[in-house]
């Protein structure tokens, strides 16, 4: 976090200096205004990692199409898919700058920026449904550590109920029980908490840039990747990696956030039209998942991936090896008796 507030500053002198020397030119071409009450259109730009054929990617559309609607063009999200605008790292210290940012990231990630709590969304098995999933999301308890991330750490949550998938295992050799895991070098997502998840279950976690994922398993370099079906067969992963299990190890969602600084210069209004249109997108995101996943799993077992589906036991195991995870709260930071807290919740 001290690195980060460095950073920021460092950022923030250079920006300021930026704004000094091209103060003239820029007038006419910025739309954005720190009051948030200006007939200007407020320009927003929008960063992911989806591919435009994914969900995620269409709904962000439908998200700006609903932002223009309800504001009456005075807002406009400005959309980059397949990270054109920058890594979810190099977009976040954007947005604690003041930038008029949002992209999108998931509770490990969030874990980082000083509200440890959000990690437990990334947890193993620690969801048995999407309904359980969407309880906790509407909780009080959500709403207290969103607003805590917004206060500690500057990003402000505006959408969560976004589907991304459940998250399974696609490697070059066969893996059905977490056994099978042991010393296979698996790409997972650049955070502490995914690592030390991931090594819970024997593999040897390697973060890496979902770029550098296609080539990586092709070389060798790598046994495998996690995430949801359709992220996998959308990236063309299924071409080098022939064997998935469906374990289904976290239900993830999508959490969009942008930067406290630029969102508290905008009008209650326009913030409510910006969080309800997230909303709104984000069912239309969840009706497209369900399809969009069918039609994924097809395309693998076209180029001849090996599918495998768990019984209840095999699946029971996975379940049994992952649980000691929860038993690291402390490591990670975790508020005292969390995992408790999330179950009785859903209960």
């Amino acid at each position: 976090m001290k690195k980060r507030k460095i950073l920021a500053g460092i950022l923030t002198v250079a920006m300021l200096i930026s704004f000094t020397a091209c103060a003239t030119t820029n007038d006419d071409n910025n739309g954005n205004v720190d009051d948030g009450n200006s007939n200007d259109v407020i320009k927003i730009q929008v960063g992911y990692e989806n591919n435009e054929a994914e969900p995620t990617a269409i709904a962000v559309k439908k998200w700006a199409e609903i932002v223009s609607e309800k504001s009456e063009g005075t807002i406009e999200l400005e959309l980059f898919p397949n990270s054109s605008l920058g890594t979810k790292t190099e977009l976040i210290d954007q947005m604690l700058i003041g930038s008029p940012v949002i992209t999108v990231a998931d509770g490990a990630y969030l874990a980082d920026y000083g509200v440890a709590d959000f990690g437990i969304l990334y947890a193993p098995y620690l969801f048995e449904s999407w309904d359980e999933v969407w309880t906790v999301l509407d909780s009080e308890w959500y709403e207290q550590i969103s607003d805590e991330l917004a206060d500690e750490a500057g990003l402000r949550v505006v959408g969560s109920n976004w589907i991304y998938g459940e998250r399974n295992f696609l490697t070059t050799k066969p893996v059905v029980e977490p056994e099978d895991l042991d010393g296979l070098k698996i790409r997972v997502s650049a955070n502490d908490l995914a690592i030390k998840s991931f090594e819970n279950l024997g593999l040897a976690p390697v973060a890496m840039e979902m770029g550098d994922v296609y080539t990586s398993l092709q070389a060798g370099t790598i046994d495998g990747v996690e995430n949801p079906i359709v992220s996998l067969a959308n990236r063309s992963f299924h071409e080098v990696g022939k064997h998935l299990v469906k374990n289904n190890h976290i239900f993830a969602t999508q959490i969009w956030i942008t930067g406290e600084d630029f969102y508290s210069t905008l009008t209650d209004e326009q913030q409510s039209i910006i969080e309800e249109a997230a909303h709104e997108a984000g069912l239309h995101n969840n009706e497209l998942y369900e399809d969009a996943t069918e039609e994924a799993e097809q395309k693998m077992v076209d180029a001849g991936v090996t599918i495998t589906e768990l019984t209840e036991d095999q699946f029971a195991e996975w379940v049994n090896v992952a649980s000691e995870f929860f038993d690291k709260g402390a490591e990670f930071g975790w508020s005292e008796n969390l995992y408790e807290t999330i179950r009785s919740i859903v209960e």
